[in-house]
């Protein structure tokens, strides 16, 4: 009798314990997303007013993204159909190769921070290409799944939504 009475304290107290800890894990939040590491460019899309959606780095467009453990990131977009200057200086190209290079072309760095609950990423801009974003505070609603971040740029005055698309390369 007595080894029936401790095995039924015994297994009151395992399922006790089971119960606690589940409900322990349960009320936990998610841990943080972890972007660090190194992402390449998949796609950098954009999205008309229309809704139509159009290549806006060209047909191969590349980048890198690289994030560390604190969130301090760099990151590289480039059209691949950017013409070479053809004084081979760049002191020396022409106004129509300037322009193509700035608009074949988006950097910045600074630091990221990730706001899990409501599903956007903050670029905190240091420094950019296009001297007007910084000391910016951007906001990205994103997507992540299966190792692909996608996030939507904030609209240019025209309308048109920019969407990247990365995917960890380790």
């Amino acid at each position: 009798m007595k080894a029936r009475t401790a095995r039924n304290v015994l297994a009151l107290l395992v399922s006790a314990c089971s119960l606690w800890t589940s409900s322990a894990l349960a009320d936990q939040a998610a841990p943080p997303l972890s972007l660090a590491g190194t992402w390449t460019l998949v796609a950098a899309d954009v999205q008309h007013p229309d809704g139509s959606v159009a290549r806006d780095f060209g047909a191969k467009p590349s980048g890198l993204l690289l994030i560390d453990s604190k969130g301090r990131y760099s990151l590289q977009i480039f059209k691949a159909e950017r013409p070479q200057f053809a004084e081979g200086d760049k002191a020396k190209g022409t106004d129509g190769e300037y322009k193509a290079v700035v608009m074949g072309s988006s950097t910045h760095f600074g630091t990221i921070s990730v706001d899990s609950t409501s599903g956007t990423l903050v670029f905190h801009i240091q420094g950019a290409s296009f001297p007007n974003w910084e000391g910016q505070q951007q906001s990205r609603h994103y997507e992540f799944k299966d190792n692909v971040l996608s996030y939507r740029v904030t609209p240019r005055p025209n309308g048109d939504i920019p969407i990247s698309v990365w995917k960890r390369i380790d």
